[in-house]
């Protein structure tokens, strides 16, 4: 292995669940729930897609960011519409990798891009505030429970 590639494999510390949602209905309001089973289909209660996009998942950090670019404050997790928020952990610098989010197993695989609802929850630029900050899709790779402050970790 490269030093380049010893250095993108390394991280500083675990991340943490921070904030858990299932979107029950398309165009429903997210429910905030503490704890999730995870299928390979993706949460249980939730109307997304198996696949690779069976979860999607953010940063908490991007919380902020995306009020900064609003001109207020970080905006809701709940108002991203994402299954999970991670804190302290660079989701970007895992893409591809297996990511283990309490007894569940993901892969990330490709950024999960805004929709037209942000502007429908933001106004207008909203849009253009998400973008870059959207978060990540991923695939399930082994069925778990995922509860608010487990430990977020790449598989070594």
């Amino acid at each position: 292995m490269s030093e380049l590639h010893a250095m993108m494999a390394r991280y500083a510390v675990p991340g943490r669940v921070a904030w858990i949602g299932l979107r029950p209905m398309r165009r429903a309001d997210m429910v905030e729930v503490e704890a999730v089973r995870v299928t390979g289909a993706g949460p249980e209660g939730d109307h997304g897609r198996p696949g690779k996009r069976a979860l999607t998942l953010m940063q908490a950090e991007h919380l902020g960011a995306i009020g900064a670019f609003l001109g207020r404050d970080p905006v809701l997790p709940a108002q991203m519409r994402r299954n999970v928020v991670v804190a302290g952990l660079n989701l970007a610098a895992l893409k591809g990798r297996e990511v283990v989010l309490g007894s569940t197993v993901v892969r990330l695989t490709t950024i999960c891009a805004p929709c037209s609802r942000m502007e429908e929850t933001f106004g207008h630029g909203g849009y253009a505030a998400v973008r870059g900050h959207g978060g990540w899709c991923a695939e399930i790779v082994q069925e778990g429970m995922i509860t608010r402050g487990d430990l977020v970790r790449p598989v070594d």
